[in-house]
């Protein structure tokens, strides 16, 4: 199935070094598009994201999946410092919530 390419998760910054904005798509970090407006460099990167899936399938090559479609169990291992893991499991136990919930807010905020 071939992804609708305005699914994909698009940002637009500007570039200082470039004087103009620049057109991303988390999904595709080789393709970029610098235009003069943010507009024209959303409009572009869109574009260019509908050539690469069309050129892909050309090719008999899968599209990358948008963020938006994948799914996450909500479940990562990290591995962290022992003396980390001990301060953490300190805090969490002097707020009295559970080391996950202490984890888990703290990267929320982040």
């Amino acid at each position: 199935m071939i992804p609708d390419s305005n699914k994909y998760a698009y940002r637009v910054q500007w570039s200082e070094e470039d004087g103009q904005y620049v057109g991303t798509a988390l999904e595709f970090p080789f393709l970029s598009w610098l235009d003069d407006t943010p507009s024209a460099a959303l409009n572009g990167i869109q574009r260019m994201v509908s050539e690469a899936i069309q050129l892909l399938e050309e090719d008999g090559e899968e599209a990358p999946q948008p963020f938006s479609e994948r799914t996450y169990s909500g479940r990562f291992t990290v591995r962290i410092p022992p003396a980390t893991h001990r301060r953490l499991a300190m805090e969490a136990q002097e707020q009295h919530v559970s080391f996950n919930r202490l984890v888990s807010d703290k990267l929320s905020a982040a």
